[in-house]
C-alpha cells in the first residue's frame, strides 16, 4: 500500500533545479526581489518581466533565480526568441538612444554612500541617467542621513532616491533608514558590506569574496586576503572588470532600477 521503498536508489543526490524556456507570457517571480511578471522579451542577455501594472524590469538569467508556480527554476532563453542584431544597448541593458543630448539636470537626485558607489553607478547606469537628467551625488556615509534629507527638502517635484550599502534587518544602516519617512524619498539598497562586494567575484578571477573577521575594516581585510597592498589599486582593478549589469549582483541591479523609476516618475 506504500508503494516503492522510499530509501531505494540514490536518496543523497542533490535536487536538480529544472531549466525552463522563458517563453513570452510565461509568468515567473524573481526569487530575490519578489518582482512578479510575464516574460515580454530579452535585452542584453537578461529576461524582461512586466508586472500587472505595466512596469518592466530586467533580470539576469542566473541559475535557480526564479520561481514558477512556487518551484525554483532556472530560466533559459529560447533559441527561437534570439534578439535581433543591430540594436545597441547601454551598460544597464536598456536600448541606447542615439543622437539625443543629456537633459538639463532635474531637481530630483539619487544619493549614494561614497565615490566608489557613484563610479559604479556611472559605469552601468550613466547613459540612462543622463538621458533622464538625474544627477547622482555621493555622500560621506549615511550617519547623518535624516538631517541631510530635511535639508534637501523633498517634494512631489523634488524626489530623492538613496542607495545604501549593507541594508539588512537589524543593521545600523536599517535603523538609520527607518528615521526617513518622507513619501518623496525612497531609500533602498543591497545586502553587501560595500559596493565592491556587489561585483561578481568570478569577474575578478576569484571563487568568492574573502571573509573578513569582525572588527577589522572590510576593505583592508579584503586587500590583505587577496595580496593587494593599496586599496586604491584594488578599487581600480574592480572597476576595470565591470562593463555592464552582467558583472554585478542582482540585488544592486534591482535597487538601482527602483531608484531610477522613483525619481523619474514625473518624466512620463
Amino acid at each position: 500500500m506504500y508503494g516503492e521503498d522510499v530509501l531505494a536508489g540514490n536518496w543523497r543526490r542533490r535536487k536538480v533545479v529544472p531549466e525552463v524556456d522563458a517563453e513570452v507570457d510565461l509568468v515567473v517571480e524573481d526569487a530575490d526581489s519578489g518582482f512578479c511578471g510575464a516574460v515580454v522579451g530579452f535585452e542584453y542577455g537578461a529576461v524582461v518581466l512586466e508586472d500587472r501594472h505595466g512596469k518592466r524590469r530586467n533580470f539576469p538569467l542566473e541559475p535557480a533565480a526564479f520561481l514558477l508556480d512556487g518551484q525554483t527554476v532556472t530560466l533559459r532563453k529560447p533559441v527561437k526568441n534570439a534578439a535581433p542584431a543591430g540594436r545597441r544597448r547601454t551598460a544597464s541593458g536598456s536600448i541606447a538612444v542615439d543622437g539625443v543630448r543629456a537633459r538639463v539636470a532635474k531637481a530630483s537626485r539619487i544619493w549614494v554612500e561614497g565615490v566608489h558607489d557613484a563610479a559604479m553607478v556611472e559605469r552601468i547606469w550613466g547613459d540612462d541617467l543622463r538621458i533622464e537628467g538625474v544627477v547622482v551625488e555621493p555622500l560621506d556615509g549615511i550617519d547623518e542621513l535624516a538631517g541631510a534629507v530635511r535639508d534637501f527638502g523633498p517634494s512631489a517635484t523634488r524626489r530623492l532616491g538613496v542607495l545604501v550599502d549593507h541594508l539588512v534587518p537589524g543593521s545600523k544602516e536599517s535603523r538609520i533608514v527607518a528615521a526617513v519617512t518622507s513619501p518623496y524619498v525612497l531609500v533602498t539598497g543591497h545586502p553587501y558590506v560595500d559596493i565592491w562586494q556587489a561585483v561578481k567575484p568570478r569577474r575578478l578571477g576569484i571563487e568568492a569574496w574573502p571573509v573578513v573577521p569582525p572588527g577589522r575594516p572590510w576593505k583592508e581585510g579584503v586587500c590583505a586576503a587577496l595580496g593587494v597592498a593599496d586599496p586604491v589599486d584594488m578599487w581600480r582593478h574592480i572597476l576595470s572588470k565591470v562593463d555592464s549589469f552582467h558583472d554585478v549582483e542582482t540585488p544592486l541591479i534591482n535597487a538601482m532600477e527602483r531608484l531610477i523609476d522613483f525619481v523619474t516618475v514625473d518624466s512620463a
